[in-house]
């Protein structure tokens, strides 16, 4: 993870276009000014970051359903449950799944595990919208061979 940058997660381990899931992995900063206040004595990750890091794997698995044709954006958020705390140092997994994409709207369902252990749910409902200009997909086909997106997936048959 680089909270600085927003970016919440590190690395992509699966994405299968078929089933339309994706797997992801984020190392939690051992430290960072963020647990300084969340929660002194008692550092934990905070449960909007968790949702976000939810939200930008769902994104990522879009993208590849999408082949990068259109870029999803955040609408909606629904039934975010926190069950467990995520601390500092710790290997998060969130996996997601396509439930629906289609009329200009795709949702997801995520799921954040530390090991076995359900962390974190949500339900995450994007608009899908081409690319607002060609410097930002070039950003973004940037971040993908970073955090190591299938390029190969882009390819049409």
């Amino acid at each position: 993870m680089n909270l600085d940058y927003f970016q919440l997660i590190d690395r992509i381990v699966d994405l299968n276009l078929g089933e339309r899931t994706i797997v992801v992995e984020a190392q939690v900063p051992e430290k960072h000014t963020i647990f300084e206040g969340h929660f002194p004595g008692f550092p934990i990750m905070p449960g909007v970051l968790l949702t976000e890091a939810m939200a930008q794997s769902s994104g990522w698995l879009l993208l590849g359903v999408l082949k990068f044709e259109r870029m999803p954006f955040l609408a909606i958020v629904k039934e975010a449950k926190m069950r467990g705390f995520v601390s500092p140092g710790q290997l998060l997994t969130i996996e997601a799944k396509v439930e629906h994409e289609g009329s200009g709207f795709a949702v997801t369902k995520a799921k954040g595990r530390i090991g076995k252990d359900l962390k974190c749910s949500a339900e995450i409902t994007f608009g899908l919208t081409p690319f607002p200009d060609p410097a930002f997909r070039v950003h973004m086909d940037a971040m993908a061979e970073k955090i190591g997106f299938p390029m190969q997936v882009l390819k049409h048959d």
